[in-house]
């Protein structure tokens, strides 16, 4: 199964313990991780200003995800209405990677439910859904 964890997924893993660090690391040893440019650029921004990590701790962590993902940069945005006009691009991205799964805990995004065949997932939603499978 292809998976897209949202920068605020990703972030949590990165910087805390908890669930978003489990599901990071179930992801990464039973499914497909796919990032993209857009994340890893967002990523890295939050990690040192909300987080305050060290920047060879960011370094690691970006490498590690683009060692250990699927790379998607979408060539064209998807028309959709949402405030965070940012989150746009993240969605295009996977949908251009034919992603089963959006992780994320953007309220707004997890609202939509679903984008084309696109299923959208709270952390723990997805983490429910890894158990029953």
């Amino acid at each position: 199964m292809k998976v897209f964890l949202d920068t605020n997924v990703l972030a949590s893993a990165i910087a805390t313990r908890g669930l978003c660090a489990d599901v990071l690391r179930e992801v990464l040893s039973s499914e497909e991780l796919v990032i993209s440019q857009s994340v890893l650029d967002e990523l890295k921004r939050v990690l040192a200003d909300k987080f305050g990590l060290p920047p060879k701790i960011i370094s690691e962590a970006l490498a590690m995800l683009c060692t250990d993902s699927e790379l998607s940069n979408a060539t064209k945005k998807i028309a959709i209405e949402i405030q965070d006009k940012d989150d746009i691009v993240i969605l295009s991205d996977a949908i251009s990677a034919a992603v089963d799964i959006f992780v994320t805990g953007d309220k707004e995004v997890s609202a939509l439910s679903r984008i084309d065949q696109m299923e959208i997932l709270s952390p723990r939603a997805f983490w429910e859904k890894l158990r029953r499978e």
